[in-house]
């Protein structure tokens, strides 16, 4: 009878990754608050946008020079592995994913592709009152009118949908799958396998994640004044 396999805590997702899910979810709360409270707080409504569109630049960035386990590389599923999961998935034989499973994964790209979509239609919104966005004279008033529909009438719903699926499942994983998913995206590590490939996370990579969001910051500030 072959042993069970050593546990160590192993470093999965880099402190980027977590602030950025951190942030995320404080820039969307704040647009929503922002969104519906009138005129006044609509400024505020607007830097949550620019901040929310740095956050995504940056994360898809780091989807490529980040962390081993937030590289989209070693998270986003092929068709085959997709299939495998759902097959396995079914028969109950999942194992616990070290990073995203595959279904998270899709759920983690649709999040970032909505709210990309969402800020956007934004900068392309005019309430016809006293707020129009950053990019209205650029497009012409047919564009806007569809961009201002989808930003206060569809997207909010799309990304609430999104935001309550995503919660549903970590709640989900918590107290059916008794698998925590977390704490890990808190404090960053995880109980695994010694062989495990640990995602870098020190002072060299922090500091990179930092260049790499002001780059993104000065990105949304020149995308900002287009006109």
């Amino acid at each position: 009878m072959s042993k069970p396999p050593r546990l160590e805590a192993v470093r999965i997702w880099d402190l980027p990754t977590r602030v950025f899910h951190l942030a995320l979810l404080l820039l969307i709360a704040g647009m929503y608050i922002t969104g519906d409270e009138g005129e006044d707080l609509m400024r505020f409504h607007f830097f949550f946008g620019y901040a929310l569109l740095t956050l995504i630049f940056f994360r898809l960035i780091w989807g490529f020079v980040g962390g081993y386990w937030s590289r989209f590389t070693h998270f986003v599923p092929t068709p085959r592995r997709l299939m495998h999961y759902l097959k396995t998935r079914r028969s109950h034989r999942n194992e616990p994913a070290v990073g995203h499973n595959p279904l998270g994964a899709l759920s983690v790209l649709a999040l970032i592709f909505v709210v990309l979509l969402q800020v956007v239609t934004g900068f392309c919104s005019d309430n016809e009152i006293a707020s129009a966005g950053p990019w209205t004279a650029l497009i012409s008033g047919k564009w806007v009118g569809w961009a201002t529909q989808y930003h206060t009438e569809i997207g909010q719903v799309l990304l609430l949908l999104l935001i309550g699926l995503h919660v549903v499942s970590v709640l989900f994983y918590k107290f059916f799958k008794h698998e925590d998913l977390i704490v890990p995206m808190i404090k960053g590590d995880k109980s695994l396998p010694l062989e495990t490939i640990p995602s870098i996370d020190n002072t060299a990579t922090r500091c990179g994640a930092l260049f790499v969001l002001c780059c993104c910051a000065y990105l949304v500030y020149r995308l900002v004044n287009l006109t």
